[in-house]
């Protein structure tokens, strides 16, 4: 992995930095691995293109770019954290796609995004974390090249639940939006992306997609309680909850689980967009 400078670390960023939240991020990127796919498949990516991956975590969607646009395309990364950069170059490197590199790279730096211009730019559940979401939307839309595609994916977070309702859900998803809104994330910004997009000067989406995920309460907890757990320390740091309610949180949901185990757990939204730039 290549630094192109020493980015700060972006202060809105409230989840962990761990081995741990590393595996949580690989393994949420697998759920969307398909209305991932299905955004790619609808712009054709093709054999010997360029693509960008802004925010690229653990490098499942540089995965997918890669199997696309084979050895003589290209696949650049960008993510401001270099322990988690490295782990995916050399995961993908390992997996045979050579043709990817990663950076580490602050994209809310005032400038433009480096190797340039890119026939597709991805950015998946990177713009709700970043309070100059605009600015670096439009830094985004300035990498693509005449004729490429930008392509959005973020979550809508308020349509998490289980049905029937229980008291450690509603507990565990009052903690997590009042924690990501308390760092300036926008909970709901899947729904607001084709507005965002026009804001940007971008102009509406030429299209979008939006999908979901529904589990069984047994299933969909870990997403629920591993969430929770990465983001506690900002939630206790911002007295939002206190280690005395998380632990009693923890159990409740532990225990609700085991008696409801069969109820429907719905996931976030994934809602992705996407918009062709004019051929110069």
């Amino acid at each position: 992995m290549t630094s192109t400078r020493a980015p700060e670390q972006p202060k809105a960023y409230a989840l962990g930095r761990t081995p741990e939240e590393y595996e949580r991020l690989r393994a949420q990127a697998r759920v969307w691995e398909a209305a991932t796919g299905r955004l790619l498949d609808r712009v054709a990516l093709a054999p010997g293109a360029r693509c960008l991956d802004a925010g690229c975590g653990p490098g499942e969607t540089m995965r997918l770019m890669a199997q696309r646009v084979g050895p003589q395309g290209s696949v650049l990364g960008l993510d401001v954290d270099a322990s988690l950069g490295a782990l995916a170059e050399a995961g993908l490197h390992q997996a045979g796609h050579r043709q990817c590199t990663v950076l580490e790279y602050d994209l809310t730096a005032d400038e433009p995004i480096p190797h340039g211009p890119f026939d597709v730019v991805a950015a998946r559940l990177l713009l709700l974390h970043l309070p100059q979401r605009l600015a670096v939307l439009r830094r985004l839309w300035q990498a693509v090249a005449p004729g490429g595609y930008l392509l959005l994916q973020d979550y809508d977070l308020s349509v998490v639940s289980v049905l029937p309702p229980t008291d450690s859900v509603v507990e565990v998803m009052r903690v997590m939006l009042e924690t990501f809104t308390a760092v300036e994330c926008d909970v709901r910004l899947g729904s607001r992306l084709p507005a965002l997009m026009t804001e940007a000067g971008v102009g509406a989406p030429d299209g979008t997609d939006v999908a979901g995920r529904l589990d069984s309460f047994a299933l969909g907890r870990a997403v629920l309680e591993q969430t929770y757990t990465s983001l506690l320390p900002a939630a206790l740091a911002r007295g939002i909850t206190t280690a005395e309610q998380a632990r009693a949180t923890t159990a409740a949901l532990d225990a609700d689980v085991t008696a409801h185990p069969d109820r429907p757990l719905l996931w976030p939204l994934m809602v992705g967009v996407w918009k062709q730039k004019a051929s110069s």
